[in-house]
């Protein structure tokens, strides 16, 4: 049995439900084309393992690993398009936030101060934030510490208790917080938006047929634009695809390497 994963967006609680309706929902139009598809979305095996497993029928990606390593290794299958602050079309960016009680009014007043990033590899916690820091930077350094912690709920959490100064949270993951769980972001604000860059790309595996691949992005465009799922698709903010090609991610590459250039190659 193929394998799907959608492990990107699952919180808070009713955007992990309606990612598992709409995996429903998907499955049955896939398998309506005579092609295999998993009951239920897989949540044993890590979200970035199952990137490149060669039974990935159906998985979503960060467009940072995507360009840093699996070019080549998985196939583009389409790039979602939210309805949310901050996102334009399939483009979205970082929000960088700060505790709500800092008198901060740009990135340059952060100097010297507490950084919370998800983790390297991340495009919105850390390729976006560094690229919008870099200019900023003095011989590679720009805040007094960084901490890794390990996810955007849990920069918030940091920038909201005090315990860093300002993080960079993908504006998707950010509305969907402010939406269901806006306890967890009373305590934050934003300070200012990084440049925007594609999304979080739908995926799977480099073997995957040609016929295959066009049966997903059929099945996707046609579930996303059924009317019984509205409300679902509402939930998650979905508005549609958008079939996005290698090029096209291009650009997050480029910001990597801008910021090498400002002589800033890591957060710091």
């Amino acid at each position: 049995m193929p394998l799907a994963s959608l492990a990107m967006y699952v919180s808070p609680p009713p955007i992990m439900e309606a990612t598992r309706l709409l995996w429903e929902a998907l499955r049955k139009r896939i398998r309506a084309y005579v092609l295999d598809a998993p009951e239920a979305l897989d949540d044993e095996v890590r979200y970035d393992e199952a990137w490149l497993r060669p039974d990935l029928l159906f998985g979503q990606t960060c467009g940072y690993p995507y360009v840093q390593h699996l070019r080549d290794k998985v196939q583009l299958v389409a790039s979602p398009v939210y309805g949310l602050p901050g996102c334009d079309g399939p483009l979205i960016c970082s929000f960088v936030i700060v505790n709500a009680k800092s008198p901060a009014q740009s990135i340059a007043d952060m100097r010297g101060t507490r950084a919370a990033i998800n983790e390297p590899g991340s495009n919105s916690g850390y390729n976006l934030f560094r690229a919008f820091v870099a200019p900023h930077a003095v011989d590679g350094r720009f805040f007094s510490a960084v901490l890794e912690t390990g996810g955007h709920r849990a920069s918030i959490d940091a920038v909201s208790s005090g315990e860093a100064d300002v993080a960079a949270i993908d504006c998707v993951t950010f509305g969907n917080t402010l939406r269901f769980d806006p306890d967890c972001v009373a305590g934050v604000r934003i300070l200012a938006e990084t440049a925007k860059g594609p999304g979080l790309p739908f995926i799977t595996a480099a073997a995957t047929s040609a016929k295959d691949l066009g049966i997903l992005r059929r099945a996707l465009a046609e579930t996303i634009a059924d009317a019984v799922l509205a409300k679902v698709c509402d939930t998650l903010s979905l508005r549609g695809i958008s079939l996005l090609g290698d090029a096209d991610y291009e650009v997050l590459a480029q910001l990597d390497r801008g910021a090498v250039c400002h002589g800033y190659p890591a957060i710091a």
